[in-house]
């Protein structure tokens, strides 16, 4: 596969997780590759690490630059870092709201404002952005992290109209419960992690996690020169969570 060869693309949050198996998939199709993450323990030695909170704008144009100095070029951006929250509305005060709304919000306008003089100047610019089932369906415990990711999802449509007369097409994914190590650890803190970790996997209608590399994929399709025509779109991957409603066994 190298419909990405001679592409360059920057992953936020790559170190680990989600990040890391699009990382390693678009390494596969060809691209060469940035991890921007505060902690690039771990990383293959094929991905060019930097240093780069999300959080802070001068941070994250230092990290578009030193991609710039490296490789020359920008041609995708894939919008993976952030944090999540647990609570209904009233579990979290007014400075974690804006803490989270910062990473995964704002964080994402940071680092596409940044890449933007570069993608704009691509012939395969793509934006793919992370939002996640709970922008679409309501789920129990998640009212920040819903609203974070409800609002990245409206960002991409906004993004994707402005900036499609300029080349770039925007997209984003919505991952359902993916078994990653942030889940690991939300699970070793309940009472029972099996029988959490069984609940999580029943809620989604195939009956299992999501893995990190189902959803690579899907970024790696937005993210592709192969798919021209689709932008200001959201690919569900999520084991049907979001729209079937199947009858109990």
């Amino acid at each position: 596969m190298t419909e990405f060869a001679g592409l360059v693309a920057v992953i936020t949050g790559g170190a680990s997780g989600i990040g890391s198996a699009v990382v390693r998939r678009l390494h596969e199709g060809g691209a060469s590759v940035a991890v921007f993450d505060l902690n690039l323990a771990g990383i293959p030695d094929y991905a060019f690490g930097v240093e780069v909170n999300v959080a802070n704008d001068a941070s994250v144009i230092a990290g578009v630059e030193a991609v710039i100095s490296k490789f020359g070029r920008l041609d995708i951006v894939v919008n993976n870092a952030g944090i999540g929250a647990q609570g209904d509305v009233s579990g979290n005060d007014d400075d974690e709201w804006h803490r989270v709304w910062d990473v995964n919000v704002v964080g994402m306008a940071r680092v596409s404002r940044a890449a933007l003089p570069h993608l704009r100047t691509s012939p395969s610019a793509a934006i793919v952005n992370l939002s996640s089932v709970v922008a679409t369906a309501g789920v129990p415990q998640r009212v920040l992290y819903s609203a974070t990711k409800g609002a990245v999802l409206a960002m991409t449509r906004a993004m994707a109209a402005d900036h499609l007369r300029e080349g770039i097409r925007v997209n984003a994914v919505n991952p359902g419960t993916a078994d990653t190590p942030w889940i690991d650890s939300l699970l070793s803190k309940t009472p029972d992690p099996v029988a959490e970790r069984k609940a999580l996997e029943a809620r989604q209608p195939h009956g299992r996690l999501v893995s990190p590399d189902e959803i690579a994929h899907a970024v790696a399709y937005l993210a592709s020169p192969r798919s021209g025509s689709t932008t200001g779109t959201s690919v569900a991957v999520d084991g049907g969570m979001q729209e079937l409603r199947l009858r109990p066994e």
